[in-house]
């Protein structure tokens, strides 16, 4: 059993959301549970009767005249709430209406500087923008993009976006032209908002040549709306800045429980990015019940390092739906060091702070010590997702950041925008280990039969539905795509990608993903996109790439090549394939190692063996890992062999 490094005090836990939660059960519902095991199998159990608490103890606006709340427990293919009508924006400026005075808002961007927007400034720039959007012709189902850093700008549009029951989807300004592309053509927008650049530790970086070839690229847009931070302004483009400032009546569209609300991208290792449609009643159920996992509410200084190209981005909703104002980190967490982030939380009294997993081993590798960065008493709270947090980085936070704090990973994805597992604030805290499975959330460990794992290493599976799980994936008119990205192994059964060991103490820990997604700093990427910016190389006629994430050990990806016959790898082919990769798709995602090969192993269907060379690079038996029988081409398995005996200090499962 791992260590206890924390655990909460009465009065703590007695004052968190979670314990309100099971005082509102206790005396409206007349249910009482031993332990939370005993709540969170009721939760799983009886998912009808604890959905309908969730709307109910959060005052969720969602209009049911039937009362149904789960109609057929199948997956895919459940439906809730299928008769009730909702808003998200709505839900999510309902704070206007009660504090208008207080920040809503709080923006710190290397571009622009300190921003703060009251929650009734919030509601009047949300009302203004979407008054334009229809003018522009936007209504219920177009979509709205963009691309935009985490600031107030990418909030606005995407509350205005809601209000009208318009579909939103946001990417991040550091992205490449080709990974846009990719996401956007798919979904066809009639409006596109971007920011034609920005500045990142300390250097001004100009996207007007990318955001011209983005814009060119899709056929549908029929209006370009321009933050300038360079200039001048594109022709027939109009300025954000028109757009916020007139008097407008607050108005939300009713729509459907599962009436698209945004779609966001999970790549696949084929074809082109998964384009994941989440619905507006999902979404709202998700994150209200999320809010309990992280004890959030009305009056938290909230802050979560994120790019706006990260589920996360969406997450901070969550807060601003509980009344919490939303502190928009928009720069380099690196400038001038390691400890800007940690001043700032200090300054601000950020009560919760979350960052993905890296950040905080970045910290540890700096030699930061956050509590002698400034005065942290205010913060109560830390969180962590992205990529596994190994007990050693727990033990840091605990001697480095704060004594007292709740630390609570959790893991989950873009696929649900939620969590499977992570915090408790009435639990304690052990080395490594996320503390409990979230409500309503029935998360298992599978062998590759099938059977239930208990304090072992298995693949995380769901098997039950989950209200904000995908509707549908954009175009997949047969539902095969999303039947396969999730359900094929498993019939009936979720299977999510990532591997993990359930405790007896219903407490989890994540190994990393088991699948051949790509995990860089918690930003997860299709391969299929590092091979469409590689392989558009004359001097590259084929490739593999394989992230070896694995709990305790650091992240590392090998590309591999394979070269026109008596071609070399030298170094300035090096530098420009992590050009092409930079430049289509992003830095993030540059390898560690770029190794020439003669063959990728393929399938005799000439599929790439991408998770076989995995599990081998991880220190799986060559002779298990894969059948040669079923190899095209068994002879290129040797190569991996080689190379995974000659480099020391690989990454081992």
């Amino acid at each position: 059993m791992r260590p206890i490094l924390w655990t909460p005090s009465e009065a703590r836990a007695d004052a968190s959301t979670m314990a309100g939660f099971i005082r509102f059960l206790a005396e409206s519902r007349d249910l009482e549970f031993d332990d939370y095991q005993a709540l969170w199998r009721w939760s799983v159990d009886d998912l009808d009767a604890f959905w309908a608490a969730i709307r109910d103890f959060f005052d969720l606006d969602i209009r049911s005249p039937s009362g149904v709340v789960l109609q057929g427990r199948q997956m895919p293919g459940a439906r809730w709430f299928p008769d009730a009508q909702v808003n998200v924006a709505a839900q999510l400026l309902k704070q206007a209406d009660k504090t208008p005075d207080a920040p809503a808002l709080v923006i710190q961007s290397e571009t622009f500087g300190h921003t703060i927007l009251s929650w009734q400034d919030l509601a009047a720039q949300v009302a203004s923008v979407a008054n334009h959007f229809r003018a522009m012709g936007v209504g219920k189902g177009d979509r709205v993009v963009a691309v935009l850093p985490n600031t107030e700008v990418a909030m606005i549009a995407f509350l205005a976006t809601a209000s009208i029951g318009a579909i939103w989807s946001l990417c991040a300004p550091d992205m490449g032209h080709v990974a846009i592309l990719d996401r956007f053509r798919q979904i066809e927008p009639k409006v596109m908002i971007a920011q034609d650049g920005y500045v990142h530790a300390g250097k001004t970086i100009d996207r007007r040549d990318v955001l011209k070839v983005i814009s060119d690229g899709l056929p549908t847009l029929k209006t370009l709306v321009t933050v300038p931070v360079i200039g001048p302004v594109p022709d027939a483009a109009q300025l954000w800045s028109d757009l916020t400032g007139d008097k407008a009546d607050l108005r939300f569209e009713p729509v459907d429980f599962d009436h698209p609300l945004w779609v966001v991208y999970s790549s696949g290792t084929t074809g082109t990015p998964k384009p994941i449609v989440q619905g507006h009643g999902g979404v709202l159920l998700e994150g209200a019940k999320q809010s309990l996992h992280q004890d959030l509410r009305a009056g938290d200084q909230f802050l979560w390092l994120t790019s706006s190209g990260w589920i996360m981005w969406n997450a901070q909703t969550v807060a601003l739906g509980q009344g919490a104002t939303v502190h928009m980190f928009d720069g380099a967490p690196n400038h001038p060091d390691m400890g800007v982030l940690w001043r700032y939380v200090a300054a601000q009294k950020i009560s919760y702070f979350g960052a993905g997993a890296a950040f905080f081993t970045g910290c540890i590798k700096a030699g930061i010590s956050p509590k002698d960065e400034g005065d942290l008493s205010a913060l109560r709270s830390l969180g962590a997702t992205g990529s596994p947090m190994t007990a050693d980085a727990y033990e840091w936070v605990y001697a480095s950041v704060k004594p007292d704090i709740w630390l609570h990973p959790f893991s989950g994805g873009t696929d649900l925008c939620g969590a499977f597992v992570g915090g408790n604030p009435m639990l304690p805290v052990r080395a490594g280990e996320m503390q409990c499975r979230f409500l309503g959330n029935a998360v298992r460990a599978f062998d590759d039969e099938g059977v239930e794992l208990i304090g072992k290493v298995g693949e995380l599976v769901c098997t039950e539905p989950l209200p904000s799980m995908p509707l549908y994936f954009w175009g997949d008119d047969d539902g095969s795509r999303l039947f396969g990205s999730y359900f094929d192994t498993y019939p009936g059964i979720w299977r999510h990608g990532d591997w993990i060991e359930i405790t007896a103490e219903g407490g989890s820990v994540i190994f990393g993903r088991s699948d051949a997604t790509i995990n860089r700093r918690g930003l997860r990427m299709g391969s299929s996109e590092i091979y469409q910016a590689v392989e558009s190389l004359d001097e590259v006629l084929d490739s593999l790439v394989i992230d070896l994430e694995f709990l305790g050990r650091e992240s590392f990806m090998p590309l591999f090549v394979v070269l026109p016959k008596g071609a070399t790898l030298n170094a300035d082919l090096k530098d420009k394939i992590n050009a092409a990769i930079r430049e289509g798709v992003s830095a993030r995602f540059l390898p560690n190692e770029i190794v020439q090969i003669a063959q990728v192993p393929r399938t005799m269907s000439g599929k790439k063996l991408e998770v076989p060379v995995k599990k081998l690079l991880l220190g799986g038996d060559p002779a298990k890992v894969v059948n040669r029988d079923s190899m095209a081409n068994p002879d290129s398995f040797d190569a991996f062999i080689a190379y995974e005996n000659a480099r020391e200090g690989r990454p081992k499962g």
